[in-house]
């Protein structure tokens, strides 16, 4: 039987046609996939199945907090080489923000930054988010031809969240470079300096941008977070810098990833395409399929925070668990043909955001986006379709599963 590594997760092969790993997950038959070494942290155990991965992110003895122990399989000369994932690991540690701590630190840290995630907030974005849209369609109309990436799905978020946060037009482009390099990087042990680079830079950026904050606050979410940092015992300077760190990385990759991937699950599904376009009420659950068949986040991860028994097997404290979210939203015990694109299912628990108190707070943002997004692209480029063949599609070596470009034509 052939073995999970870590190389599947990130493999370009599987993120192309991830059925393929998912039937190769289902071949071992085991509730709990052991894995010898998950990118050099050790030993992990993967989660596959819908209703084990509902039970253990609501469970709150699985764990996010790093700093609350080292997983036992992480051996000490491993931690103490210079790996990407050490640097990356380590930085997490001192940079707290609510993705990568437990209560109360989480529930602290995530009611400072839910005002901003408030549905009468993100609903008040939509006529932005629209405007947002035509003007990046109108500069590539007359071009007939487009990178849909590039010309659509990352400005979209990146613009939406920067004006959020109150960041500068002249430095929205930096953040894909640095995000995206952090994210390549990490997952190559040789490449700790370049994860370590690009993090001195985005901080750097950050510290700066927060100095200017306090000198002339705006009306912007990281001004309100400055303001609550300076009342005093809500949230630490390196919560502060890390919280406006994961904000602009997360508020705008992920949603990028989820539009491009969807409008390529679209084209290769005329039928689905064309009945979307003709019922723009199917809008909402097609953005929730969507999320389901070919959402950008693939794997999250939990620390056993102490031994538990689980289909007959020890988790010791400090076991990493990493659970295929792209595996548990194919599970056929939860989906009726869950390998098929259906923008009309009304299943519609899946968990691309997650679940429990670490559910994705920009979920709301998320959806809309997608909506906006789907739903410009198809009202207004009635003939939009794919301009390569599917075989010279890349996908980037991430967890994410991110494409390196989707040239449309319309």
């Amino acid at each position: 039987m052939e073995k999970i590594t870590s190389n599947d997760f990130i493999s370009p092969e599987y993120m192309k046609d991830f059925a393929k790993f998912h039937e190769k997950i289902q071949f071992q038959e085991k509730a709990l996939v052991p894995i010898d070494d998950f990118f050099g942290m050790g030993k992990a155990w993967l989660v596959h199945r819908y209703d084990d991965a509902l039970s253990i992110l609501k469970d709150k003895r699985f764990l996010k907090d790093m700093r609350k122990f080292q997983p036992q399989q992480i051996e000490e000369e491993k931690l103490q080489e210079n790996t990407s994932v050490s640097v990356l690991v380590e930085w997490l540690k001192t940079m707290p923000n609510m993705l990568t701590v437990d209560p109360p630190d989480h529930t602290r840290l995530r009611r400072l930054v839910s005002k901003a995630f408030t549905p009468r907030m993100i609903d008040g974005l939509q006529p932005r988010i629209q405007e947002i849209a035509d003007e990046l369609l109108d500069k590539v109309m007359d071009k007939n031809t487009m990178d849909l990436i590039e010309d659509f799905a990352y400005p979209l978020p990146i613009l939406v969240i920067s004006e959020m946060l109150g960041i500068p037009k002249n430095d929205r482009n930096q953040f894909r470079g640095w995000t995206q390099k952090i994210e390549k990087a990490s997952l190559d042990p040789k490449q700790a300096g370049m994860v370590a680079a690009a993090l001195e830079d985005f901080i750097r950026y950050i510290k700066a941008l927060i100095n200017e904050k306090r000198k002339s606050p705006r009306d912007d979410v990281i001004s309100s977070l400055i303001e609550a940092y300076e009342e005093g015992d809500k949230l630490s300077e390196n919560e502060l810098i890390s919280t406006i760190w994961l904000l602009i990385t997360a508020g705008h990759e992920t949603t990028a990833n989820l539009i491009a991937n969807g409008m390529l699950a679209l084209m290769q599904h005329p039928e689905q395409m064309n009945l979307l376009r003709h019922n723009p009420s199917l809008l909402s659950t097609a953005v929730e399929e969507l999320l389901r068949y070919t959402g950008p986040v693939m794997i999250i991860n939990r620390i056993a925070g102490e031994d538990i028994a689980l289909h007959e097997q020890n988790i010791r404290k400090g076991d990493n668990i990493v659970i295929s979210i792209a595996s548990t939203n194919l599970d056929l015990n939860k989906f009726t043909h869950p390998d098929e694109l259906n923008i009309a299912r009304d299943e519609a628990e899946h968990l691309a955001f997650s679940t429990g108190i670490h559910h994705c707070l920009g979920a709301p943002l998320a959806r809309l986006e997608g909506k906006i997004a789907f739903g410009t692209l198809l009202r207004r480029f009635p003939h939009l379709r794919l301009n390569t063949k599917i075989d010279q599609l890349h996908y980037q070596a991430s967890t994410l599963r991110s494409l390196e470009k989707l040239p449309v034509t319309f």
